[in-house]
């Protein structure tokens, strides 16, 4: 079986693109990383996936029509024969116009138990709604904000005394195990 050809977008230090790489390049993985791209040139995952010896493609939005910026990326992405988009902490909104040429093959890790807390600062939301538990998800991407299908998910226990930092540092660990696990399964469907 041929090995689906995955597009990484980015825009921070990279720790979930990191994650997806080291599972792909784990032998029996059935994705392979074609593509990691971002919005920040000097993103510190486009410097380690570089540094990897993986395809990069880096484009600032600046001074540029969000549509034309988009019409980049969609050109890298299908440059280097992408088949699935896997969201590792892009911090751009995408277009209704690009997640619909894309439907059904955009990916995306949050962090929260979708559909709870949607959107930002959802580990400061959980403790403060006085939740036992929060954890994270990893879902279909489509036109609602964190809205897709959720393919998969992961709880981790809310302690006493934890702050959003010391939970967001539990979840982030859960996503490294989640999104190569969620990633691996959807790219044999």
């Amino acid at each position: 079986m041929a090995r689906k050809k995955v597009g990484i977008l980015l825009s921070g230090r990279g720790s979930n693109m990191m994650a997806l790489v080291q599972a792909a390049q784990a032998g029996d993985s059935p994705y392979a990383i074609a593509l990691v791209a971002s919005d920040k040139p000097a993103a510190p995952g486009i410097t380690w996936a570089a540094a990897q010896g993986l395809a990069v493609f880096t484009q600032s939005p600046k001074g540029i029509a969000k549509s034309d910026y988009e019409a980049l990326i969609d050109a890298a992405l299908r440059d280097a024969g992408v088949e699935i988009i896997a969201l590792a902490g892009y911090m751009r909104l995408l277009s209704d116009t690009f997640v619909a040429r894309w439907r059904g093959r955009i990916i995306n890790i949050h962090p929260s138990l979708l559909p709870k807390y949607m959107g930002l600062d959802t580990h400061a939301r959980a403790i403060a709604a006085g939740d036992a538990v929060a954890g994270c998800s990893v879902h279909i991407v489509t036109e609602e904000l964190d809205g897709g299908a959720v393919l998969g998910q992961a709880e981790v226990p809310i302690l006493p005394g934890d702050t959003a930092d010391s939970l967001a540092d539990r979840v982030l660990a859960a996503e490294h195990r989640l999104y190569p696990r969620i990633l691996a399964e959807f790219a044999t469907q």
